[in-house]
Parts: structure tokens; C-alpha cells; sequence
């Protein structure tokens, strides 16, 4: 679970991030044998990019849902981020596998959103939390009197 940080925190990071929303939807749920391996995919291509910061992956946290799962992932770039998509070993494996097993079979979907947040575009905080989020991949840093606010977070830099 994480050691639990008393009091307010919020995330500081330097520039312009990328979020990147993925996930799986399963439309079906008795057909396991079709979205099973679309989310044991998922486990393969995280582990490749935690093995390799330089392809600029900063982190991400899992969601589970009644239908799937939703990963929101942070990145440095959308140049790294679309590297990753067309070059990743996991990532090509996990995608032509979908194509090639699922297509446009409406058992199980995929989907994904990415947002380009430039510097002072976000703020974040974080009550009696263990580092979660944003602050993973970033700066776990406590509210101050010049941060207090959600409008001072966003003025910081």
C-alpha cells in the first residue's frame, strides 16, 4: 500500500507532460478467452518501459472497473510516447496480436486519450496519501503557504 504522508502534499514537475490514458473495455464477459490476454498485455509492455527510462515513461496507475481496467500513464513527451507505439517490442507484440485475435470482433475494445499539459496547466493535491499519481511521477513535495491554493499550485513556477 505505501507508507500514508500525513498532512497536504502536491506533485511538482518541470516543463511539459503527457497523459496518456489507455485501456480495455470488456464488452463481453463470458468471453474470456478474448479480452483476457488483451489485459495480461498490458503487464509485459509496463515492465518494459519501467526497465528503460530513457524512452520517457514516467509512470502510471491502474484502474479496474466492472468492464476493464484504464491505465493513466505520465510521459515526458508525445515524440517518446509515439516512439514507444511504433517501435516498443511489447507494445508491437501486444497490438498485432489484438489485430490478429480480436480485430474488430466487439468482445473486447481498446481505447486511449493523451493530453499535452504544459508547464503550470496542472496542480494536484494529495491529503493523508501515500505517493500516488502525479508525485510518482514527478516530486512529492508538501503544500506551503505559497501553495495552499489549487490557483498558487498552478502559479508556482
Amino acid at each position: 500500500m505505501g507508507t500514508i504522508y500525513p498532512g497536504r502534499y502536491t506533485a511538482q514537475m518541470e516543463g511539459t507532460i503527457v497523459v496518456f490514458i489507455i485501456g480495455v473495455r470488456v464488452n463481453r464477459l463470458l468471453s474470456v478467452h478474448k479480452w483476457l490476454p488483451v489485459v495480461r498485455a498490458m503487464g509485459p509492455m509496463l515492465q518494459e518501459l519501467y526497465k528503460n527510462p530513457d524512452l520517457g515513461f514516467l509512470h502510471s496507475t491502474y484502474h479496474f472497473n466492472l468492464r476493464g481496467v484504464t491505465l493513466v500513464q505520465y510521459w515526458r513527451s508525445v515524440e517518446q510516447l509515439e516512439h514507444y507505439a511504433r517501435h516498443g517490442q511489447q507494445h508491437l507484440t501486444a497490438w498485432r496480436d489484438f489485430h490478429r485475435k480480436v480485430g474488430s470482433n466487439p468482445t473486447v475494445g481498446v481505447f486511449h486519450e493523451t493530453y499535452v499539459v504544459p508547464e503550470r496547466g496542472y496542480e494536484s493535491v494529495y491529503n493523508n496519501m501515500p505517493v500516488y499519481g502525479l508525485a510518482q511521477a514527478g516530486e512529492h513535495v508538501p503544500v506551503s503557504g505559497r501553495t495552499d491554493t489549487a490557483r498558487q499550485r498552478m502559479e508556482r513556477l
